[in-house]
């Protein structure tokens, strides 16, 4: 498949904050939602909606952790690490072809 199609097929990894969620997610082990929200500046509800886009695609994984309260915490499942991988090779490459 020709690598710009590749890319334009990708409705997961092509939004842009679902971009930056994966690339923040692929060097940490897991990050809080809170800390996602700092980073990306984007609304509660909308990083929400991101989030479960990603999960129901079964890159990234949402659970609870306990600390002063219970806290959101998201970590990148090696799903979500191949295909952010796969989709930034073949962004590369159709960059390279410009």
């Amino acid at each position: 498949m020709e690598p710009l199609r590749e890319l334009t097929k990708n409705h997961v990894l092509g939004n842009p904050v679902r971009l930056g969620i994966m690339l923040y997610l692929l060097p940490r082990e897991r990050v809080l939602f809170k800390e996602l929200l700092e980073v990306l500046e984007v609304t509660p509800g909308n990083l929400d909606s991101h989030l479960r886009a990603l999960e129901k695609a079964g890159y990234v994984r949402l659970y609870k952790v306990f600390a002063d309260r219970p806290r959101t915490a998201v970590r990148i499942t090696e799903r979500g690490a191949v295909e952010t991988g796969r989709y930034l090779r073949t962004l590369k490459e159709v960059l390279n072809s410009l």
